[in-house]
């Protein structure tokens, strides 16, 4: 897998420019009880405030991981001009419940909500899946967020990423059961980059290259996407 998105994303910059994409490291750093808070799921049901996510083998968490990354996705942006804003502000104290991130991002009307995960599956499973919210629940879902999702999955297959081997179809996951993005009112995906669990994966996100690998993936996703939407994505 190797960081092969700077010319795209050179390509890219003056026309996605000023656009606003919201970020969201999946997770908290620190937790407590009120975590199991009930909160909205946005289909008339309830679900836990936030859960604790997962750890490699070895120990390295996932909401450490998440925050990695999304700081690296966030300076890449930053150089192209977008905009940004983050669902958290650090990796060592409580952040918001999964419906207060979504409000958060709806309330800046973004060009595009990305959630970044690690998942926790079987050991012998592997690869990435991006997750959208459906059957969708308004416009935003039914198109934007379904055409998110399936440039994310080129563009990470592209960077020589494996789509997953356990979980959806052909690297794409289509679900009503995350808060997040059932809640969201404009393109929003998460996007589980690999499972912690299978130790070759969890080797390359335990370094900083491999960590630096996955934003580089995500990054050429959002910035395609961001290309081709311009300003119907608003």
């Amino acid at each position: 897998m190797a960081a092969t998105w700077t010319a795209p994303l050179a390509a890219a910059a003056s026309s996605i420019a000023g656009m606003i994409v919201f970020l969201d490291p999946g997770h908290n750093g620190a937790n407590d009880a009120s975590i199991n808070r009930q909160v909205t799921n946005g289909r008339g049901g309830t679900k836990e405030c936030q859960t604790t996510g997962t750890t490699t083998d070895d120990g390295y968490p996932e909401h450490t991981f998440n925050w990695d990354v999304v700081l690296r996705i966030r300076s890449a942006l930053t150089q192209a001009g977008v905009r940004t804003a983050l669902s958290r502000g650090n990796d060592s104290a409580l952040g918001p419940c999964v419906d207060q991130r979504a409000a958060m991002a709806n309330a800046l009307h973004p060009d595009a909500v990305v959630s970044i995960h690690a998942d926790g599956g079987p050991p012998d499973g592997r690869g990435f899946h991006v997750n959208y919210s459906n059957p969708p629940l308004n416009p935003a879902q039914a198109g934007p967020a379904v055409r998110f999702a399936q440039v994310m999955r080129d563009r990470l297959v592209a960077a020589g990423l494996q789509p997953s081997t356990y979980r959806g179809t052909d690297g794409l996951y289509g679900r009503a059961d995350l808060a997040g993005l059932n809640l969201a009112q404009y393109p929003s995906i998460l996007i589980e980059l690999g499972n912690m669990k299978n130790h070759e994966e969890a080797g390359v996100m335990e370094t900083p290259q491999g960590r630096a690998n996955y934003a580089a993936a995500v990054v050429s996703g959002i910035t395609t996407y961001l290309a081709q939407a311009g300003t119907q994505v608003r």
